[in-house]
């Protein structure tokens, strides 16, 4: 599936660092339970974040992902518990888009005319998205830009939370190059070709490498095999069996590319050491075991969370945002069989460090 290439993205900088009280904000400690937990996943510590929604009601809020993948499957109970704790007039999660920003489009324009105004969208197209957000603006609806945002300098929706990309990447280099002892041959398995986040994770892959000085060396770039497992199967097989003694290690930056890894090199009994994206149960297993030597998670659940609580913010008009447009890092976690059982203590805590950092981005009522 060539979506994964847009679930990673570079972050603009300038974010003040846990400012709780922004100008004209009714705000919470954060430490204040009061009115519950954000749940098990998103644990933010109170029910509402630093800045609290006084109503919540006539938000309908839609969480939006390009098309059906695993990625996104923490958004659908994500966005139930943004209706709990921020008591929301409805809320849904639609992945009929197919991957077809004309059909995705369609999805959007029919949501809100059955009501909804409050936008989460993982766009299609990444060079096209901006018209859409666009559009929704134009008709006075809250619109965030989750998981991926728009290609080029500009982004159209009111923010734009999602991972960085080339960040991501050179962080899972890293692991690969520990894990081959500093020297050797890798290959990097990804997505689309054509997105422009591929080619950022491309450029963090390199970084990395660069920075050994010629100790370790790189194959071709494998892209275009995120279009399903069987793909990404079948890409890995090749590999392996026409470079598999050559290669010391496999960096991948897509998810069904990092899963046909772990299976593949384990299937061989080739001395490979695999570096994966994501937090798939064959993944983790694989880190438990032994079979794959680490990946680097994202923050899923974050984005629906943190995302959801910011556009009921604006969808109720309670707040504006100070600098529309703003991209925000949601984080990425290296996981080894170190952390395996404790890493998701260090993505709540940022999940939590999300909602802080975003209040000196609003102006409230």
């Amino acid at each position: 599936m060539t979506v994964p290439s847009s679930l990673y993205r570079r972050t603009a900088v300038g974010l003040a660092l846990v400012a709780l009280v922004a100008t004209g904000c009714s705000t919470k400690d954060s430490n204040d339970t009061a009115g519950g937990t954000a749940g098990d996943d998103a644990s933010t510590g109170t029910s509402t974040g630093p800045v609290e929604l006084k109503d919540g009601s006539k938000v309908k809020l839609a969480l939006i992902p390009g098309g059906a993948h695993p990625y996104f499957q923490p958004w659908k109970t994500t966005a139930e518990q943004d209706k709990t704790d921020f008591k929301l007039g409805s809320v849904t999660f639609n992945e009929t888009g197919e991957w077809d920003q004309g059909k995705q489009n369609n999805v959007i324009n029919s949501l809100a005319a059955q009501g909804y105004n409050a936008f989460g969208i993982f766009g299609v197209s990444p060079t096209d998205i901006n018209s859409t957000f666009e559009d929704l603006k134009a008709k006075g609806f809250a619109v965030g830009s989750l998981a991926s945002c728009p290609a080029g300098d500009t982004n159209s929706a009111d923010f734009c939370l999602s991972t960085d990309v080339e960040a991501a990447a050179y962080k899972a280099t890293q692991a690969t190059i520990e894990a081959i002892g500093g020297s050797g041959t890798i290959v990097h398995l990804t997505g689309n070709n054509v997105d422009s986040n591929t080619q950022r994770r491309i450029a963090g892959v390199k970084k990395a490498i660069a920075e050994t000085g010629g100790k370790v060396t790189e194959l071709p770039v494998i892209t275009d095999i995120d279009k399903d497992l069987q793909t990404a199967q079948k890409a890995v097989a090749d590999l392996l069996a026409s470079k598999g003694k050559e290669i010391k290690g496999i960096v991948t930056t897509a998810y069904n590319p990092a899963v046909a890894a772990a299976d593949g090199v384990a299937s061989s009994k080739l001395p490979i050491k695999v570096v994966a994206i994501d937090d798939d149960a064959k993944i983790l297993s694989g880190i438990k075991s032994g079979g794959v030597a680490a990946t680097v998670t994202q923050n899923p659940v974050g984005q629906a969370y943190v995302g959801g609580w910011l556009l009921a913010l604006l969808g109720s008009k309670q707040c504006t945002m100070k600098t529309p447009g703003v991209i925000v890092d949601s984080g990425s976690f290296v996981v080894t069989k170190a952390n395996v059982d404790s890493y998701d203590t260090e993505r709540k805590a940022k999940t939590v460090e999300l909602q802080k950092d975003f209040v000196s981005q609003l102006s409230c009522s």
